[in-house]
């Protein structure tokens, strides 16, 4: 059973209530999977999976005008994240396949694909709905990636460890705002791979002291880890190099966005269970 997790809650009620129902439609074709005494289940999961299209696209196009009303400057992004799902949903066919085992197998896959998109999908992208500083105002904040106490979570490692990140993005921030280097191509890959290698560190680190001390929450966080790191991986370089400081800025903006938000809304609670175990 996957649980609608308080990580999930972007704080949006209408988007979570969906997000909700999509989790209880994942849950249904996981509880078909399990039924031992359904043994030609394509018509069930057939009618599961008509739903899961028709909600999908109702899901997405409230998400998508939410953003567009408060200006999110991901939306493009995510309207591509979204078509990539759809397309993937629509190519699924059970009414077909009429062995059990290639039934089984198809249904597994499709498990492995909406568990794995959906946890992904809330932690990297929608979690940062209308959260993200709008860009001008990151461009007048002096000193937008100062690590301030009110990241502090207590725990000298974590705490050393984000400082470090912080200090790795506003090394990027620097670079971008450096207006008399026009070609900042170079500099920025090596500081994006050296994020994306010490945010692993970090993350690996973290997920350790969590296990350690025996934390509930330590699935969601290696989620939403994973999500991040995805994220950081799927950066396009060539649109990076194409549109140099808009692409740049915009980066930041969501870099700093999801890893502070990320110590506010996740990291500070370890230390407040920590209190409790």
């Amino acid at each position: 059973m996957y649980q609608f997790t308080e990580d999930c809650i972007i704080g949006i009620r209408e988007i979570d209530q969906q997000h909700e129902k999509l989790f209880e439609l994942i849950n249904e074709i996981l509880e078909l999977l399990h039924n031992d005494i359904l043994q030609d289940k394509h018509h069930q999961v057939q009618n599961i999976l008509e739903e899961l299209k028709e909600y999908a696209d109702i899901h997405f196009v409230s998400e998508e005008a939410y953003m567009a009303a408060i200006n999110d400057p991901e939306l493009e992004i995510q309207k591509k994240q979204h078509m990539v799902f759809r397309e993937r949903i629509n190519s699924l066919d059970f009414m077909g396949i009429d062995e059990i085992d290639a039934q089984h197998e198809l249904l597994e896959e499709l498990m492995r694909y909406l568990t794995r998109w959906l946890y992904h999908h809330i932690l990297s992208s929608d979690l940062m709905i209308g959260k993200m500083p709008p860009l001008q105002q990151w461009k007048q904040d002096a000193n937008p990636c100062a690590f301030t106490e009110k990241y502090l979570t207590g725990i000298p490692l974590i705490d050393g460890e984000h400082e470090t990140l912080f200090e790795i993005i506003a090394k990027a921030n620097d670079l971008v705002r450096a207006e008399l280097l026009h070609d900042k191509y170079d500099e920025i890959v090596g500081i994006l791979d050296q994020l994306q290698q010490y945010t692993k560190e970090h993350f690996a680190d973290e997920e350790e002291y969590m296990e350690s001390i025996g934390y509930p929450g330590l699935h969601a966080q290696k989620m939403a880890h994973q999500a991040f790191v995805s994220k950081l991986e799927e950066i396009d370089l060539e649109q990076l190099d194409n549109n140099q400081q808009q692409y740049l800025e915009e980066l930041m903006v969501f870099l700093f966005g999801w890893l502070s938000n990320h110590i506010l809304k996740s990291d500070k609670m370890i230390a407040e269970a920590q209190e409790c175990i």
